[in-house]
C-alpha cells in the first residue's frame, strides 16, 4: 500500500507535526470533502469521517452512484477540511473507492445506517479512502474566547493579530 512521505513502515507517524495533525483530527467527525467535477469545477459537501485513528488515511462511506464517487474515480486529487472549536485542518490527498466488505463491516455504525438503511452488504455502499499527502493546520489554544482576547489585544496595542499556530506538514 502506498504510504505518504514521512510515515514509518508500521504506519506510525514519525514527526511531531504529523502527530499534531492526528491530534487535531481525533475529535472531528464532520469534514468538508472537496472533489473536482469532470468540467474542472470544485465541489464541496459535508461528510462524516469514520471513527478510526488517523494513520495517514481518512475513511468515508458513499453511494456507488454518487457524484463524489464519479469525481474521485476520474480525478482522485481531493481536499478534506475540518473546523473545531479551536483548530482548523485542511488536508490534501489522493482518494480511491474501496469496495471491501470486511472494512465496511468494521467501520459500520448507527450514523452510517441512517444514510444507508440496507446495511453494509448493500451493493450501493462503498468506501472512499483518502491517502493524505499534506496538511495545513491552524491551532488556537483556548478556542474562540482566546482568539477574541488576542484580537482585542492586537487592536489595543497596534500589533498584528497572532491567530495561534499555523503549519504546513508533508505527510
Amino acid at each position: 500500500m502506498w504510504r505518504p512521505t514521512g510515515w514509518g513502515t508500521s504506519g506510525d507517524m514519525t514527526t511531531d507535526e504529523t502527530r499534531k495533525v492526528a491530534e487535531l483530527l481525533k475529535d472531528e467527525r464532520t469534514a468538508v470533502f472537496t472533489t473536482t467535477a469532470p468540467d474542472g469545477t470544485l465541489m464541496s459537501r459535508p461528510m462524516s469521517m469514520q471513527e478510526v485513528e488517523f494513520d495517514g488515511d481518512l475513511w468515508f462511506f458513499a453511494s456507488r452512484s454518487s457524484r463524489k464517487v464519479t469525481h474521485v474515480t476520474t480525478s482522485p486529487q481531493v481536499n478534506v477540511a475540518t473546523s473545531g472549536s479551536s483548530s482548523w485542518v485542511s488536508l490534501t490527498g489522493h482518494a480511491v473507492v474501496v469496495d471491501d466488505p470486511a472494512k465496511k463491516q468494521q467501520l459500520w455504525n448507527p450514523v452510517v445506517e441512517a444514510w444507508f438503511p440496507d446495511g453494509p452488504e448493500d451493493p450501493e455502499v462503498v468506501l472512499i479512502r483518502v491517502e493524505a499527502a499534506s496538511a495545513e493546520y491552524w491551532d488556537s489554544p483556548g478556542g474562540r474566547l482566546a482568539s477574541l482576547v488576542s484580537f482585542a489585544k492586537a487592536k489595543m496595542t497596534g500589533r498584528p493579530y497572532s491567530g495561534g499556530e499555523n503549519e504546513t506538514v508533508e505527510l
